[in-house]
């Protein structure tokens, strides 16, 4: 008992903030805190967001900061507030000498800007004085998070601790004092039992202190491979991973309980599901196929109608379009769930009562009161790929025993190659998951637990409400998922699949789907809501040059800022306007080259050849990187080559789809660089950073 009266008079307590944008600094930020139960320590955890709760100017604990990144390098949007506040000019050197931190920021190697949520709030305590207790860990979605985050927070905990001791010197206590009270505590030991198929790890949830991990011991494991199976795939292993002693996560506690009620009311309306602002339902007036049945890719432009709202938008803005799970899906995963009886019940979700989960609060995602249908649509992310805790709790819901060991495999230390193999680069999701595993039948209230919230996808805006007021255009690649070993059927992305199959008597109108008069027998409308970019628009004063870099759906936002280029042009017969140059690339000329020339009934669309005509586009580059050439000199294949033919421009702004583009174009900018003002390559990069800094060198790259 003394000894516990000791801890709980030293308040070995610490202060976990998370900043999330989707979900996964919370969820991590949630495995520290169960992690610092069986440690002895409390985890004070808050979002970001909540500055009433927390302050960091006079916190005396350490601090264990989990924060993402989001957009083109910014901290997610509930980071801003505390972001603002410490990037305040006039906060002295000292403002946080008191503070001494741990920092896990995540973030993705593909982008130009990796990290850089944490990278900024990181840089900017330290310039306030503050400081590390532990190294700041940098973990990329690109490899695979896990791979930085599992060891992070295994060696957080020493760390703590000796924080912990300096923190008591500091105020005068005596070190064996603290030794004494900081390693005395309770140790419960754990038993394992297991039979001769495969081992049953439960973590119990009284007793546990001394790790959030059990190590299964090797006993007769009669899982014995064929010969023909000596290759992992997700249902099966190989040694040394099948005959492996495993550490898996503490058995996250459940806390969500739901009740069936009855089939009578109204399901919430899709705004209440939104936080981030104002929604606006419109109209689809046109839906354009951009790409020729046999490109490799399918691009299709949609105009919608929001001449009826306030929605408004600038040129090179993003917008959020709601979309629901495939209806498909949505019905299979009911079936493998015994619900689908259910489905048009309403359901009544609540905090499971005495639940061992810290806060445990009702999802702000899930309405008090809607349809389970509803909720497995509009709610939750059902193609999420699981994470390693939703497996854990998978393992209990799972009856035979090679299914259970492989579940237990996957999520373990042990099987962390197989794991990212299987299913993180594999893009397996709950229902790909519950078809491999037909024994493993979870409850509705660990879905509900563990799957994310379904979030609305971003688009950029591919028109200007100056040139054509009250429409608002956006183009999008279909996005497919092949079947594979890991994946049954072909799928298509959530959003784009789902405005495809919408728009489909608008790109391929018949006689079943034309009214008399020409026009479509039925409106078809989506919910969007405003996402401004601050950064990525055209420059202010109309007479600076400027060069666009956009390959496939890159050109997107370019075509809204040649609209209203034209326009102004068009209005302002007197003022100056600089020089405008358009690279785009594709892989064939005749299959995916967009704005070229689309003819849509009466409509033919052929915006790049009229921009060109009129004078709004001064140059136009293109490249077509699969069309083999005839020609004695080889043809560039890709934007950045041909940008290293114009090496005494200066590209300004650079809109993509991936990393690769991205960086190749950069490169090549600082190659024009360091050739035309004769300096050495890292010069030539400090000039591409400092044009950055001053918006100059703009990105807007989407995965």
């Amino acid at each position: 008992a003394l000894f516990w009266e000791m801890r709980c008079d030293l308040k070995r307590r610490f202060l976990l903030l998370y900043a999330t944008q989707k979900g996964q600094a919370k969820a991590i930020a949630e495995e520290i805190w169960q992690q610092a139960g069986t440690h002895g320590l409390e985890a004070d955890m808050h979002c970001i967001s909540e500055m009433d709760k927390y302050n960091l100017e006079t916190e005396k604990d350490p601090v264990v900061i989990v924060i993402s990144t989001t957009g083109t390098g910014d901290p997610p949007d509930t980071a801003r507030k505390l972001v603002k506040k410490i990037q305040d000019t006039t906060l002295p050197p000292d403002h946080f000498a008191h503070l001494q931190y741990g920092l896990l920021g995540l973030g993705d190697s593909e982008y130009t800007f990796f990290c850089n949520g944490g990278k900024t709030v990181d840089r900017r305590l330290q310039e306030l004085g503050a400081q590390h207790f532990y190294n700041t860990g940098l973990a990329d979605d690109s490899v695979g998070l896990e791979l930085v985050v599992d060891p992070w927070i295994d060696g957080l905990w020493l760390a703590l601790e000796e924080a912990f001791l300096l923190q008591k010197e500091k105020e005068g206590m005596s070190s064996d004092a603290v030794s004494s009270s900081l390693y005395a505590a309770p140790h419960v030991g754990h038993e394992l039992n297991s039979n001769s198929e495969v081992q049953n790890l439960k973590l119990e949830d009284e007793g546990v202190r001394n790790s959030d991990v059990l190590t299964q011991k090797l006993v007769d494991i009669h899982l014995v491979a064929s010969t023909r199976d000596t290759e992992p795939s997700l249902v099966h292993s190989v040694p040394p991973v099948s005959q492996s002693a495993l550490n898996i996560p503490a058995l996250p506690p459940e806390y969500i309980e739901v009740q069936f009620q009855d089939t009578h009311g109204e399901n919430p309306h899709l705004s209440s599901l939104i936080s981030e602002g104002t929604t606006f339902e419109v109209p689809v007036t046109k839906a354009v196929q951009l790409t020729r049945e046999d490109a490799i890719k399918t691009a299709l432009l949609l105009e919608l109608d929001i001449a009826d709202t306030v929605f408004d938008y600038q040129p090179g803005d993003a917008f959020c379009v709601i979309c629901p799970n495939n209806v498909n899906e949505v019905e299979e995963l009911l079936h493998i769930l015994g619900l689908s009886e259910k489905g048009e019940y309403f359901v009544c979700v609540k905090v499971k009562q005495g639940t061992k989960k810290k806060g445990a609060v009702h999802p702000q995602h899930i309405p008090e009161r809607s349809t389970l249908k509803f909720i497995l649509t509009w709610c939750l992310e059902i193609r999420a790929i699981p994470k390693k805790a939703f497996l854990r709790a998978l393992v209990e819901c799972t009856s035979d025993a090679g299914e259970k060991r492989r579940l237990q495999e996957l999520c373990s230390r042990q099987g962390a190659s197989d794991y990212t193999r299987f299913i993180r680069d594999s893009n397996v999701c709950l229902l790909d998951l519950l078809q491999a595993f037909p024994s493993c039948k979870p409850s509705l209230n660990l879905l509900i637990e563990h799957l994310p919230k379904l979030q609305a996808r971003s688009y950029s805006v591919s028109s200007s409400n100056l040139y054509q007021p009250g429409k608002l255009w956006f183009v999008f690649n279909i996005v497919e998922f092949p079947a594979c070993p890991t994946r049954r059927v072909s799928r298509k992305g959530v959003c784009t699949g789902w405005l495809a199959e919408l728009v489909a008597p608008l790109v391929h109108p018949n006689k079943n789907t034309l009214d008399t008069k020409g026009g479509s027998s039925s409106t078809k409308k989506i919910s969007i809501f405003a996402r401004p970019n601050n950064t990525f628009h055209l420059p202010a004063d109309p007479s600076v040059p400027f060069m666009m870099v956009g390959p496939g759906t890159g050109i997107s936002p370019f075509i809204g800022f040649l609209q209203h280029r034209q326009k102004l042009r068009e209005e302002h017969t007197d003022w100056e306007f600089g020089e405008t140059w358009l690279f785009f690339g594709c892989r064939h000329q005749d299959r995916d080259y967009l704005f070229k020339q689309v003819h849509y009934f009466a409509f033919i669309l052929d915006e790049l050849r009229c921009f060109l005509e009129n004078g709004t586009l001064t140059h136009l580059k293109v490249c077509f990187s699969r069309d083999s050439s005839t020609a004695e000199v080889a043809q560039p294949k890709y934007v950045q080559d041909v940008i290293r033919l114009y090496a005494k421009e200066v590209a300004r702004y650079v809109c993509g789809d991936k990393k690769h583009m991205a960086d190749g174009v950069s490169d090549a900018v600082v190659d024009i660089l360091s050739m035309e003002m004769e300096a050495d390559k890292l010069e030539a990069m400090k000039i591409l950073a400092m044009l950055r800094e001053a918006k100059r060198y703009l990105q807007d790259v989407w995965s």
